[in-house]
């Protein structure tokens, strides 16, 4: 497996590969929802932690561990979601680190986002395509059902988040055999989203 550093694009959404010139943008999505950084995210992107997050994503894509997209719907940046966890030898990455804009949620763009990023990996060579959700975050938790994905665990105590709340962690997957499948589910669903 060998992730390449592709926009990735589909008739809702475009993903860049996250670069300086979508900082602003991506500050001010976050921006939009400053409480949910409070309550279901590890790590928080809103005021003063833009920049010292901005850094660590910069810093773990140069040393190949991630690898950001900046989500763009309407020609605007209205999120992020990341390949994280890339381990080349086993065949396996992680999509996470996923923040959308309050008035894009629940529609095309997390769909679409998913669809593009699954069949990226997926044509990279990788085995195993991995979510990994806090678990009270009952929203995600159904969007990765709804994508596909396969509950496989709860992880207990598994991290502590920025505020200092201790998380469990669900584990969900799609495999590469099971993604012609799931692919076919997803584009089913987007064209019915138009």
């Amino acid at each position: 497996m060998k992730l390449a550093a592709d926009t990735l694009e589909h008739t809702h959404v475009r993903l860049e590969p996250m670069a300086e010139r979508h900082a602003a943008g991506l500050k001010a999505a976050c921006e939009a929802d400053e409480r949910i950084w409070l309550d279901i995210y590890p790590y928080s992107w809103a005021g003063e932690h833009f920049q010292p997050t901005w850094d660590k994503l910069m810093a773990d894509t140069a040393a190949g561990n991630t690898l950001g997209f900046a989500v763009i719907a309407g020609g605007e940046v209205v999120g992020i979601s990341t390949f994280y966890a890339i381990d080349p030898a086993n065949a396996v990455v992680e999509i996470g680190g996923t923040y959308y804009r309050p008035d894009v949620r629940g529609g095309v763009v997390n769909p679409a986002a998913k669809r593009l990023m699954m069949a990226h990996a997926f044509g990279c060579g990788a085995r195993r395509v991995v979510y990994r959700v806090d678990a009270i975050n009952a929203r995600s938790r159904a969007a990765v059902l709804k994508l596909g994905a396969v509950e496989e665990a709860l992880l207990r105590q598994d991290r502590v988040t920025w505020t200092g709340r201790i998380r469990d962690t669900v584990i969900f997957s799609i495999l590469a055999d099971e993604w012609p499948a799931v692919r076919d589910r997803l584009d089913r669903r987007l064209a019915a989203l138009g």
